[in-house]
């Protein structure tokens, strides 16, 4: 990441409001970007690419369950920043919870973060074309192989803005909105205070209508939303393998990444940028692939896991096969049950030995 003087002046905001209910039941109790990715939680790895790109003042945006970010980062000086929190009483949308922080901000520029969003780019390059453009308002545009599935955002040849384009089977450009943004301060100010604003459907077309300079920051840097559970398990994995980019994991990528707390028996495979925390026991014989294992996690001999998320306090079975789940805190998979692609379990479920199959018991 590129430290750079047009940091120095710059307050990041980060949009930490949301519920998480697509990835339900991991965020009954906690919420998203607190959720462990690669080690950590997962709003920690953006907080460490702020801090590396030499900007000092972060202000967190909160609603749901806003007190566990202040009770676990406190105020920010343990990672070299100064972080302040602001809590939306009620829902404000992404314009709205922007203006929300306004009387936080100490500078003329501000550098806004979507909380869910696992990114790769380059933050001094973001903000030093802002600079140059003299932009009003900088958006950081991915280009993606599929943009039929997302909103696109054209630009002319000069890095330009000219529209926001919703969902379509025939997009005229492969550049998305990547859900980090750069506005001058009194963009900000000008957002209608104390209701739901969205920025896509309401702010950025004005600006555009009122012919504000609409720049945009185009790479093909990584990017990932990370709020589905197939989309959690494969950032974490890239995460962990160096695919995707955090300072918190500088010479620790590799197939799997272990805390040293955690108990690995004999002849345990873990592969695919696997993640095993604090305290979790594995029994010999298992094979975990691409697969985020929480604290305290019980995996008794002979399990194989893929593609799955494990939440703290659980048990798999002996035996058990676990693929493209998600495991609620403290549930108990029996041995030999077989759990398949899309299923949840949630918190405190008990699923007895030889409970759920998908074959026909041996």
């Amino acid at each position: 990441m590129t430290s750079s003087e047009n940091s120095v002046n710059v307050d990041a905001v980060i949009l930490v409001g949301g519920k998480g209910t697509r990835l339900r039941p991991l965020t009954v109790n906690t919420p998203k970007p607190m959720l462990p990715t690669a080690g950590y939680p997962f709003l920690s790895h953006l907080l460490a690419r702020i801090q590396a790109a030499g900007i000092k003042h972060v202000v967190l945006g909160t609603s749901f369950k806003a007190e566990v970010f202040e009770a676990y980062f406190g105020d920010g000086s343990e990672m070299g920043l100064e972080i302040e929190y602001v809590v939306e009483d009620k829902p404000l949308g992404t314009g709205g919870g922007i203006r929300n922080v306004y009387e936080k901000l100490r500078h003329d520029t501000a550098i806004v973060f979507n909380g869910d969003v696992l990114s790769g780019a380059d933050l001094g390059q973001i903000l030093e074309t802002h600079r140059t453009k003299e932009a009003d308002l900088t958006m950081h545009l991915v280009r993606v192989e599929n943009p039929r599935a997302f909103g696109c955002v054209p630009t002319d040849a000069d890095g330009r803005v000219n529209a926001f384009l919703e969902k379509t089977e025939d997009p005229p450009t492969d550049q998305i909105n990547a859900g980090c943004y750069v506005f001058n301060k009194q963009l900000i100010a000008d957002i209608p205070a104390g209701r739901v604003v969205s920025v896509e459907r309401e702010t950025f077309p004005q600006l555009l209508a009122e012919g504000k300079r609409v720049f945009g920051h185009v790479d093909t840097s990584y990017w990932r939303d990370m709020g589905t559970p197939d989309d959690f398990v494969r950032g974490s994995a890239d995460l962990v393998r160096g695919i995707a980019y955090s300072p918190l994991l500088e010479g620790k990528t590799g197939e799997a990444l272990i805390d040293a707390s955690a108990g690995v028996r004999d002849g345990v495979i873990l592969v695919g940028g696997t993640v095993v925390g604090r305290g979790t026991e594995i029994g010999a014989g298992c094979r975990l692939d691409n697969t985020v294992v929480f604290d305290g996690v019980t995996i008794e001999p002979g399990a194989s896991i893929e593609n799955s998320i494990i939440s703290s306090g659980a048990r798999i079975g002996a035996n058990a096969r676990v693929s493209g789940c998600v495991i609620g805190e403290g549930a108990h998979v029996g041995a030999r049950c077989e759990l398949n692609a899309g299923m949840r379990v949630f918190p405190g479920v008990v699923i007895p030995d030889g409970g759920i199959r998908f074959s026909s018991d041996q």
